[in-house]
């Protein structure tokens, strides 16, 4: 039998007899690539002797015991989503027996589509499928948000009531431990956030971090396999709509988030299209998303300020994560919170 070369985070000749287990005819040897990593949540593909493939999710490298539940967790949410009309991969099995692989895993089918995280694979899609894409996100948004969670067994996922206020009291923490100077958008946008929280609508599953890289599309833009259920909780349901748009480039933004975004191409609806499928499809009241769109914002800053620090004395150095204009990514972004309090979502900083 030949021995698959080794790669970081995976003991393979443990986690090829626990899928023996698990999986009828799986063909040994098992080939693991990662795919995604970093501070997240890694992400692993398996693929065995006949090309059959699954995914393998389990925390980043370094930590433990603290991120068994996590694991488990995630697992739990996606179990029983997929008696949901919400799209999710089957799950093959999930392991905390941390003599297996050092730190819980979970398997799951492999989704055949598109990941359009980027102008390259969103060019695969044709226009009409793009636009699909978009409405078909919105779709199954508004599925995921009109769950009964206590009936799909859920309902003690998380506190149902005062997200917004638990998210500026979570993420202000984070950000006053690993803050290195004093960024006046950040105590603005902070203090606006904290002074106008609109009022609750309803508790709902709140993904946490949806947008449409963390989905997988068939060719026709039809929305397969929602992933990375990882900060899933309970909550307001505009949370996830705001975070979205966040990450929702328009070709003529003058402020995006990750360059390269695969929906400034044509064919991708607007903002304002995809707010009116959501205010169509659910009846809710979308009239304050600027400022779920800042929540989104502000929270982005402050995880990202965390990232920063743990690269400041290494190769990225002070002057990789300058922009030509002198403003930090973490002000940018703070500057794109205010701007879009103020109505201007993507045209932060003319």
């Amino acid at each position: 039998m030949t021995t698959p070369s080794a790669v970081a985070g995976i003991d393979a000749p443990n986690i090829t007899g626990w899928m023996i287990e698990r999986v009828p005819d799986l063909a040994e040897p098992l080939e693991f690539e990662l795919i995604t990593g970093g501070l997240s949540n890694l992400t692993y593909n398996v693929t065995d002797a006949n090309g059959r493939r699954w995914v393998l999710r389990r925390p980043p490298l370094g930590h433990v015991l603290a991120t068994a539940h996590d694991m488990g967790r995630e697992v739990r949410i996606i179990t029983a989503l997929r008696e949901s009309s919400v799209p999710v991969a089957p799950v093959v099995g999930y392991c905390e027996d941390l003599d297996v692989n050092d730190a819980p895993f979970y398997v799951m089918d492999f989704v055949d589509g598109v990941i359009a995280r980027n102008t390259e694979a969103g060019s695969s899609l044709s226009i009409d499928a793009r636009r699909n894409a978009g409405q078909s996100l919105i779709d199954v948004l508004a599925e995921i948000h009109g769950i009964d969670v206590d009936a799909i067994g859920l309902g003690d996922l998380g506190r149902k009531e005062s997200y917004v206020e638990r998210q500026l009291s979570r993420w202000q923490r984070q950000w006053e431990s690993t803050k290195d100077a004093e960024v006046s958008e950040m105590t603005e946008l902070h203090r606006r956030l904290s002074e106008s929280v609109p009022e609750q609508q309803a508790a709902t599953i709140v993904h946490g971090d949806y947008r449409l890289d963390n989905c997988i599309v068939d060719t026709d833009g039809n929305v397969i396999a929602v992933l990375d259920w990882e900060l899933c909780t309970l909550g307001d349901p505009m949370a996830d709509l705001g975070f979205m748009f966040v990450y929702w480039a328009e070709a003529n933004d003058q402020f995006v988030v990750i360059d390269g975004s695969a929906t400034a191409l044509d064919g991708f609806p607007t903002r304002t299209e995809l707010l009116a499928h959501y205010e169509a499809r659910t009846k809710r009241d979308v009239s304050e998303i600027g400022y779920y769109v800042a929540l989104g914002y502000w929270k982005l800053a402050c995880i990202l300020q965390g990232v920063l620090v743990r690269y400041r004395s290494g190769a990225m150095g002070d002057q990789s994560t300058d922009t030509e204009s002198g403003a930090t990514p973490v002000q940018r972004l703070a500057t794109a919170g205010l701007a879009a309090l103020d109505g201007q979502i993507g045209g932060s900083h003319a």
